[in-house]
């Protein structure tokens, strides 16, 4: 996290202080560096120079419109599980033809958008959304672009709850289903088949899932193109991994690299659909102690830090026990103890980091690191509490990017029996 750095002995956000963010701003916030976001995407780029693609980024990781911008003004596409993201999309700016839909509910009002807008393509994953959406395209008389998002049963060697591309797993079509599909949508008159999707999982660290993915997608395609079913693009999806703690995920240009090497001469358009990879560590979450919690003298019991934010701001911690390094934004001299860093929150799962090491007075702020991606997207209200502030740094400067909520907001929308 280069764009994170450690300046006059203080952590700061490019040129600006961290804790000139939290004066201005309060805590907990979430501050992003759009350095980073670009360095990232262009990174993910190098690697595909020359080559017919578009790099789709996974809106669900982060779907502010800032963010969504950023990338939009880069030349990215988008890959959106509703029609809630297809409108953050088109809101932030960006191009309906660089959009592909996926996700295993999409309901008649979303495809409709989605036709009217004109995006590239459905990722379809069952025979059932398949027949539904040939039914509305039928009623709107239009042709839906698609391609089935087929289940590959490869392990990705990941945590199960982002393992996507197993048998057991909700999505896409099973791989020995995948021909009769493909043949039920080449007969289908609003239906225009275009590509093979796969993306089977998140935080994948390896290359070897991705290659054993891709092996039978090439005998997929092979098969379908001696039925008189041509695919003009193979979506190979996301899930390539950062760096959390330890973890060594392979290079941009190295995965490519893999991806290119199997796909040979082969005349399609690759697709890609990074999330996390792009904006992962772009981002921190900041936040303040309000209070130092020691343990009983001659117990075992922990330490406890207990600050701003909570569960309900950063999920990944109680939902999969994740890791995110937590550093203090100005670093104390002296003698650490260990914490566990939690929140206010009434929950015992309710911890952002177990066993941390750290020289802590109550007031001091802390860095949680790696939490640009399933931060703010997948934050909640729990125990009627505002949704942190958003803040985008790019150079010197600040901006807001999303306000924080205030109390009023969160019961705006209900109303009390009369």
């Amino acid at each position: 996290m280069t764009n994170f750095t450690l300046k006059n002995s203080a952590l700061h956000a490019e040129n600006v202080a961290l804790s000139q963010i939290a004066a201005e701003f309060n805590t907990p916030c979430y501050v992003y560096s759009k350095a980073a976001l670009t360095q990232a995407f262009t990174s993910f780029k190098a690697g595909l120079v020359g080559t017919n693609h578009l790099v789709c980024f996974a809106v669900k990781a982060n779907p502010n419109i800032a963010i969504l911008n950023v990338f939009a003004k880069l030349g990215a596409g988008f890959d959106i599980v509703s029609g809630g993201e297809l409108a953050r999309v088109l809101a932030a700016g960006g191009d309906p033809k660089k959009i592909v839909f996926s996700g295993v509910g999409k309901n008649a009002e979303e495809m409709r958008a989605a036709l009217s807008a004109g995006i590239f393509c459905f990722n379809v994953e069952s025979a059932s959304e398949l027949a539904r959406l040939n039914n509305v395209a039928g009623e709107m008389g239009k042709i839906a672009p698609v391609s089935l998002r087929v289940n590959p049963n490869v392990d990705a060697k990941t945590h199960p709850y982002i393992s996507t591309g197993l048998k057991n797993n909700k999505f896409g079509v099973a791989f020995e289903e995948a021909i009769a599909v493909y043949e039920a949508a080449a007969a289908m008159p609003n239906i225009a088949v275009h590509g093979v999707d796969c993306h089977i999982g998140s935080q994948i660290t390896e290359l070897a899932p991705f290659i054993e993915a891709l092996d039978l997608i090439l005998g997929l395609v092979d098969k379908l193109e001696t039925k008189g079913i041509p695919i003009s693009h193979i979506d190979v999806g996301g899930g390539i991994g950062i760096t959390y703690s330890d973890e060594a995920p392979p290079a941009f240009t190295t995965y490519a690299k893999a991806i290119l090497d199997k796909i040979n001469k082969r005349n399609v358009k690759l697709l890609f659909e990074p999330g996390r990879a792009l904006v992962g560590n772009a981002g921190v979450l900041l936040t303040k102690v309000e209070y130092l919690k020691p343990s009983a003298k001659n117990s075992d019991a922990k330490n406890f830090a207990i600050v701003d934010a909570a569960m309900n701001d950063l999920m990944r911690p109680a939902l999969y026990d994740a890791f995110h390094n937590i550093v203090a934004v100005k670093p104390r001299v002296g003698a650490a103890e260990t914490y566990e860093i939690v929140g206010p929150v009434c929950e015992s799962g309710d911890f952002l980091g177990h066993d941390r090491n750290l020289n802590l007075a109550e007031g001091d702020l802390l860095a949680i690191m790696s939490a640009g991606a399933y931060g703010m997207s997948m934050a909640s209200n729990y125990n009627t509490r505002g949704r942190a502030a958003e803040i985008m740094v790019d150079g010197d400067k600040c901006h807001v990017i999303r306000q924080r909520e205030k109390i009023a907001d969160l019961f705006a929308l209900e109303t009390c029996l009369k």
